[in-house]
């Protein structure tokens, strides 16, 4: 867990207006007693999350795939390939929708746009060191062009079926 409190009381601020300006359908699923708060959020999103990542064409037409999704810093952050569709699509249409769901036990939802972090980010180096503890390798050697990317969510939500089971 990296966030700093003030991290978490924004990312609880972000999750509490997106659950006020959601549905009566959506509320109903994540009742009370099933939503996840942003302390509990950071304590279950440990280690890699495989991500559904929704991107748009230029037709307006959506497209998912998965990526190698780490909550850090209460933000998604994932590498892909610069060739690959998602990429380019997010270089000319940032907005994007990532969800990360196992099962009925957790399920996170978010909307946002992408940013792409280049060496030069302030915030690269450590990204880099999460993902090269992770993987034992950095992710920008498999591949030339691999982009680094991280949501800036302005939505969020997070559930768990059971929370109990889901913090023990």
């Amino acid at each position: 867990m990296k966030e700093t409190r003030e991290e978490i009381e924004e990312l609880q601020r972000l999750l509490e207006g997106a659950y006020e300006r959601s549905t009566e359908h959506l509320r109903d699923i994540i009742s009370d007693e099933r939503r996840l708060t942003a302390a509990e959020l950071v304590q279950v999103l440990q280690g890699m999350c495989t991500l559904n990542l929704a991107t748009v064409t230029a037709g307006g037409e959506p497209r998912i795939s998965a990526v190698d999704g780490h909550f850090l810093h209460a933000r998604w952050v994932f590498t892909t390939s610069g060739q690959a569709a998602k990429a380019r699509q997010l270089k000319a249409r940032p907005a994007a929708s990532v969800s990360y769901v196992d099962g009925e036990r957790l399920g996170v939802f978010s909307h946002g746009q992408v940013e792409f972090l280049t060496g030069e980010h302030p915030d690269f180096a450590e990204i880099e060191a999460h993902l090269v503890a992770h993987y034992g390798s950095s992710p920008s050697t498999w591949a030339e062009e691999i982009v680094y990317c991280r949501l800036q969510p302005h939505w969020m939500v997070g559930y768990a079926h059971d929370k109990s089971a889901v913090l023990r």
